[in-house]
């Protein structure tokens, strides 16, 4: 099941991000890092309605964040669908004791549909360059790559984003 995020899991979902960070840490990819994703992030997500959790068995076991709201960064990025109505994916995460079960496909397949049915013209997110396991998934799924943005904060090395057009 797939429902939006409350408050009180906050802690559940920070778990989940930092088992996470620590296992792309562990495979040399520095995506995620201590300052990111923090809780403040999480708690604007739920205050905004845009955190989903993904609860297999009562427990979380996933995250993302389905937003319209267009990051500073992607403003310059030449996406094929117009500007304005579109869906933008965050901090998509899945247990490690959880992944490879599918989970994440269920994720993207949810905010897939959600679009769709609220008529949005795309999906658009952006992921590590240098995780190449999330490119391949997002290529995949029909996602194309575009331009690559930045986030000093995070890492030296820029992050390319996708999109997939409805």
């Amino acid at each position: 099941m797939i429902r939006r995020a409350n408050i009180s899991e906050v802690t559940d979902i920070i778990t989940i991000s930092k088992a996470c960070a620590q296992h792309m840490i562990d495979k040399g990819i520095y995506q995620w890092n201590e300052d990111y994703p923090s809780r403040e992030h999480y708690e604007r997500d739920i205050a905004r309605d845009e955190l989903f959790v993904l609860v297999h068995d009562d427990k979380i076991t996933g995250t993302i964040v389905i937003s319209t709201y267009m990051d500073e960064e992607y403003k310059a990025v030449q996406w094929i669908a117009p500007n304005g109505n579109n869906v933008y994916i965050h901090r998509l995460s899945v247990h490690p004791e959880n992944q490879g079960k599918g989970h994440a496909q269920e994720l993207m397949a949810f905010v897939e549909d959600y679009a769709k049915t609220n008529n949005f013209s795309s999906v658009r997110l952006d992921t590590f360059s240098q995780n190449k396991r999330n490119q391949k998934f997002y290529e995949t799924r029909g996602y194309q790559k575009l331009d690559n943005i930045y986030f000093p904060q995070q890492s030296k090395h820029p992050f390319h984003c996708y999109e997939l057009p409805l």
